[in-house]
């Protein structure tokens, strides 16, 4: 995370996404070191949700479209001019995408294809970052960490729409910005499969952390889905500064990094599902807790972490939180947002003390 005040400084980004949970993180950060940042996303997808809270909107161009809307889509890029496109808008929950898969494909796959296809015609862009999912992987339900070479694939909807995700960002890289062509088209692509993200201002639904925090707030035990399903539990800044990094990498060498690439946890912060849960209601407190959910559901992976390997060695990227300090911090940030505390402020303090680990 070299020279966070300036390397961006200036720079124009497009950040689709950004009234999600993620997006909100990422455009407060970009903000704060010195981007010109425009936002393309549908409106915040819950109430109550980080972007409002945190007051996103005073710090970028807030534009409000669907990437499905190809013709929005790219007349909001190309009007824009960004250098560098970071490619979050998604439908996120698995859940969900046994509910409404036809939504879960066009979104994913097709809103990808359709910011790429934007990317094409915004002779600008220089670099661009998708971001998909750690569920892209064919899981095999072994034992050791996912490498970025690992097959491809997803039992559900929601899972092998990030595959196809990232089948699509190769064929566009093959076809359109091949490596070997960098002095002609020069848009170098990279796409990023991040563990689970922990961290304040989630809202959403059939999520862990916010299931868990909508039930200790209200007073009620939390019902658990698979309490024994081990995740690579991660704070959301540190994909992100993953994300940021593999960009400034593209920036300055773009021969050198247009690949994939796996943000995670060590390996020791892959904890089971009742683990966190357990150790999150014991931080709350005021009698926080869980119970296990009878009812059956829908298949989940038992067993997922990721190899970060790659992203240590070619880009020097490494976690700076273990889990217990991911947890303090996101209970930290409810707790303020419950005390009815500037949000804007209290995100953005989380943001700089985290860039002073990483230093």
């Amino acid at each position: 995370m070299e020279d966070v005040v300036n390397h961006w400084r200036g720079r124009r980004v497009f950040l689709t996404g950004h009234t999600g949970f993620k997006g909100s993180w990422l455009a407060l950060w970009l903000a704060r070191r010195g981007a010109q940042v425009r936002g393309y996303a549908l409106d915040p997808p819950t109430e109550p949700n980080l972007f409002t809270a945190a007051s996103v909107a005073t710090v970028l161009d807030d534009v409000r479209g669907d990437t499905r809307d190809y013709a929005k889509l790219e007349s909001a890029m190309t009007e824009f001019g960004p250098e560098v496109v970071f490619h979050l808008a998604a439908q996120p929950i698995l859940r969900r995408s046994y509910t409404d898969p036809l939504l879960t494909y066009s979104t994913n796959v097709m809103g990808t294809a359709h910011v790429l296809e934007a990317v094409r015609k915004t002779s600008s862009v220089r670099v661009v970052v998708c971001i998909t999912s750690d569920k892209c992987y064919q899981n095999q339900e072994w034992a050791w960490p996912y490498r970025e070479t690992d097959t491809l694939g997803g039992f559900d909807p929601y899972s092998s729409s990030k595959a196809c995700a990232e089948l699509v960002c190769s064929a566009y890289r093959s076809s359109f910005f091949p490596v070997s062509r960098l002095n002609e088209h020069r848009v170098a692509l990279a796409t990023t499969r991040a563990g689970n993200v922990v961290g304040g201002g989630d809202w959403s639904q059939d999520r862990l952390i916010p299931d868990l925090i909508r039930g200790f707030q209200a007073g009620r035990p939390v019902l658990i889905r698979q309490p024994k399903a081990v995740r690579p539990w991660q704070h959301v800044l540190e994909p992100l500064s993953g994300y940021m990094l593999l960009a400034e990498k593209l920036l300055e060498a773009p021969s050198q990094f247009c690949s994939s690439f796996n943000f995670g946890p060590n390996d020791e912060d892959a904890w089971p599902v009742e683990r966190i849960a357990t150790k999150l209601a014991e931080m709350w407190g005021e009698g926080a807790a869980w119970t296990r959910d009878s009812v059956p559901s829908v298949h989940e992976d038992h067993t997922l972490t990721l190899d970060t390997s790659k992203a240590r060695r070619q880009l020097g990227w490494r976690p700076r939180l273990g889990i217990e300090a991911n947890l303090e911090w996101t209970v930290k940030w409810y707790r303020a947002w419950q005390q009815g505390a500037d949000m804007n402020r209290e995100t953005c303090v989380q943001i700089a003390s985290f860039e002073q680990l990483a230093h």
